[in-house]
């Protein structure tokens, strides 16, 4: 968070100019001490730290949950039909977010629109109402009229701003804040999975879009950008496999990072960590994989919210390694992620998967030290400081 970041910076100025002042008045060369009493200055007033106010209704709240608590707020689930009661119940259990799919959908923005406003339960946070619109292939809302992917890479940045700024007004009418709509991916291959999705079919041109469609969305809803660290170099469709793409670190700096690095400037607030992998990086998926998160971090500075895709796929593809819901989450969130995105059926029982059962895992991997308490607390401060600063 920016913001914090900076708020430290003064305390840094305070501390290098009390050494200063102390080593000035230690001694002069002939050795005669120069009392410090006899050196006047102008008496100044410290200017005080600037407040922020979201920080600090964070902290608040963040000091009246426990572990437990601290890890539902963790997660964003879904649950299918259009009847707002099951949604409901997970906002209730304690979760920050709700993913609405196809069969959410009902036959207007205005019913859409009741549907929402039935499952928000505080208003100094609201839960995080999430859609894959992303127009074209990927759209859930049949009334969303705005160009899509296979139009707007063969037009001018602004294209894609106007594009997305009106899919977003369509959005924020229905009560949705969360847009998991801006692939960031990049591929100039017409077979790849992901190709009739892509902003672009080479890095730059795929980067100028993509800030195109944040800068639409700033102010309207959260924009999100998917899905890291690049699906175009990935052969295979991550929904029934883990992609891997053959690129080493300086390949994907030169490339698949550039559209994300360009959406993170912009603004955007989330980045989706995809389940594909980068051998020469990390053989574990990126949604798993702490070397990611650290470049996510570290080399492109997101400090917004790291949400995974759907945890189900990794279920999905079969492999033994990730057959355990609970595990699945401790690894995401140990190694950075902040919210995990479940794509439930009508009786997630079937998979294995319940609030209370996830929530303990988190938990549990928290209280035996897998998963240190301060990284618990930075993932639920940022997902309270996104709902709090959708709260207007």
């Amino acid at each position: 968070m920016r913001a914090a970041r900076t708020a430290r910076l003064p305390l840094l100025v305070v501390a290098v100019m009390f050494a200063l002042t102390a080593c000035a008045g230690a001694s002069t060369d002939d050795g005669a001490a120069t009392p410090a009493e006899s050196v006047r200055t102008p008496s100044s007033t410290p200017t005080p730290r600037p407040i922020d106010p979201i920080a600090e209704w964070v902290d608040e709240r963040m000091s009246q949950l426990t572990v437990e608590q601290k890890a539902a707020t963790l997660l964003m689930l879904h649950a299918p039909g259009t009847d707002p009661a099951p949604l409901r119940a997970y906002v209730d259990a304690g979760v920050s977010g709700l993913i609405l799919m196809g069969d959410n959908v009902p036959a207007g923005p205005a019913e859409l629109g009741a549907l929402t406003a039935a499952v928000q339960a505080d208003p100094e946070a609201p839960v995080l109402i999430g859609i894959d619109e992303e127009g074209g292939e990927v759209q859930r809302l049949p009334w969303d009229g705005a160009a899509a992917a296979d139009s707007l890479r063969a037009e001018a940045p602004a294209a894609a701003e106007a594009a997305f700024a009106a899919r977003a007004a369509t959005l924020a009418a229905s009560g949705i804040n969360v847009n998991f709509g801006i692939v960031a991916d990049v591929t100039a291959d017409p077979d790849s999975f992901i190709f009739g999705r892509v902003l672009g079919t080479d890095p730059g041109g795929s980067a100028e879009r993509v800030a195109g469609a944040v800068a639409g969305e700033q102010g309207v809803v959260a924009s999100t950008l998917k899905h890291f660290p690049g699906h175009g170099a990935a052969p295979g469709d991550s929904h029934s496999s883990i992609p891997a793409a053959p690129l080493t670190i300086d390949e994907w700096r030169a490339g698949p990072a550039l559209p994300f690095a360009s959406g993170i400037e912009t603004g955007a607030e989330l980045v989706m960590t995809g389940h594909l992998s980068y051998p020469a990086v990390d053989p574990a998926p990126a949604s798993l994989s702490p070397a990611w998160h650290r470049v996510l971090r570290d080399e492109l500075g997101f400090d917004g919210v790291v949400v995974t895709d759907d945890m189900l796929m990794l279920q999905h593809n079969g492999l033994p390694e990730f057959a355990d819901p609970g595990e699945n989450a401790v690894r995401a969130v140990a190694a950075g992620a902040d919210l995990l995105l479940y794509v439930l059926p009508a009786d997630p029982g079937s998979m294995g998967i319940s609030v209370e059962g996830l929530v303990g895992a988190v938990a549990g991997a928290v209280h035996s030290g897998r998963i240190s308490a301060e990284q618990l607390d930075d993932a639920a401060a940022r997902v309270l400081t996104l709902r709090r600063t959708l709260a207007g």
